[in-house]
């Protein structure tokens, strides 16, 4: 191979391991739910917080990404997000609350900037394979979350770590990143912005089709983390034992691997995505039907259909980003638009989800909240899919 395809084969993978790095700390809390819960005497409401703050931060940190990219180019401020993660990931093992939320919060800074600058790294390096490098990188975000899943109750109860380190253990992976992706600051220079933040923010602001792609986004990601945060406790209190409440969770989400693989490159070749969008949210509204079914018969088949249909979506988010733009730049600014007005959205999720249980003592009304949202989805998801460009 010839030197510039060494160097895209590499950071290929650099993006895949980053990638595996930006779902772990938020989607090995919900396996563990019921031993912070016993170890700090947690409602669950104020639990829902060790998703919703993470998200939160996506919200509020994506849309300052540009801030950074300024000062300390594309490869510095995602060097900068895999030190966050990594410190916020080390920070939550101290045993104690606050450094338990401050950590949480950290690594949700982190988490924020790469959530980011990935699509932009991607449309910059790969504007012909774009949507078959997102199906890569979407992939290993799915391939972290579900290993995360699976892994979180055995380390903490089969090998002993406990749930403090049972979340701390990713900061070998978190550190493994960094290192893979510090050859990249060879190619280092600050962003020049073609308009000011606020400008690029108030051009898509009137954008009817850049707001179809950031409450999209939202959705997708209010129903995710949601699903990350209760499904294993959903589970648990139906009579399933926490490790295979944990396998559950680890399907959905390795089924979700397999949405991201195919859907956004097979929507990526359409001229428009509607049709996709509507096949998804059919399939996930029959999967929250069965799951609704207090009966924990085929409960394996509605986790790995919502699985699918939710790691299609979030492929297909991402995709919306690159391909109802024209350039890096435009998609950085998309990215961090929708991400932000998105996550802030999706981080109102699992602490509602919680505050329902809390209230109606049942499983019932929350997952119909899924419902709602699935049709709202829809109808997003309608405008996003149109062949235009923001």
């Amino acid at each position: 191979m010839s030197p510039e395809q060494n160097r895209k084969l590499l950071l290929i993978i650099a993006i895949a391991v980053i990638a595996l790095n930006l779902r772990p700390a938020i989607s090995g809390v919900g396996p563990l739910i019921g031993e912070i819960r016993g170890d700090t005497g947690l409602s669950n409401t104020v639990l829902g917080l060790l998703t919703t703050l993470p998200v939160l931060a996506f919200g509020i940190f994506s849309v300052m990404t540009p801030l950074f990219t300024r000062r300390l180019g594309t490869e510095g401020t995602m060097t900068l997000a895999l030190v966050l993660l990594l410190a916020g990931t080390l920070i939550r093992v101290i045993p104690s609350l606050i450094p338990l939320f401050l950590g949480t919060i950290i690594l949700g800074v982190g988490i924020a900037l790469g959530n980011v600058l990935l699509p932009g790294i991607v449309k910059k390096s790969f504007p012909r394979k774009f949507g078959l490098v997102t199906g890569i990188y979407s992939a290993a975000l799915g391939v972290g979350a579900a290993v995360a899943s699976a892994v979180s109750v055995p380390l903490s109860e089969g090998v002993g770590l406990g749930w403090r380190w049972a979340l701390g253990a990713w900061a070998i992976v978190a550190f493994l990143a960094l290192l893979i992706w510090l050859p990249q600051m060879k190619r280092n220079i600050p962003v020049t912005a073609r308009r000011g933040l606020i400008s690029s923010l108030n051009q898509l602001g009137r954008s009817k089709l850049a707001w179809g792609v950031a409450i999209f986004v939202g959705l997708q990601s209010l129903t995710f983390y949601t699903v990350i945060a209760w499904l294993p406790e959903i589970l648990i209190d139906r009579g399933m034992s926490a490790d295979r409440a944990g396998f559950m969770l680890a399907i959905t989400q390795g089924t979700g691997v397999i949405g991201t693989l195919i859907i956004p490159a097979w929507a990526a070749r359409r001229r428009r995505q509607r049709l996709p969008i509507g096949i998804l949210v059919t399939l996930e509204i029959i999967s929250i039907i069965g799951l609704m079914n207090p009966d924990l018969f085929l409960v394996g088949l509605w986790s790995a259909l919502l699985g699918f249909c939710l790691g299609g979506s979030f492929g297909l988010a991402l995709l919306f980003i690159g391909l109802r733009t024209r350039d890096s730049d435009s998609a950085n600014e998309l990215s961090g638009m929708s991400q932000s007005i998105g996550y802030t959205l999706a981080a109102t999720g699992p602490a509602l989800f919680g505050a329902i249980n809390d209230i109606t003592g049942g499983w019932t009304f929350p997952l119909f909240l899924f419902i709602v949202i699935a049709l709202m989805k829809l109808a997003t998801g309608w405008i996003a899919g149109r062949a235009e460009y923001v």
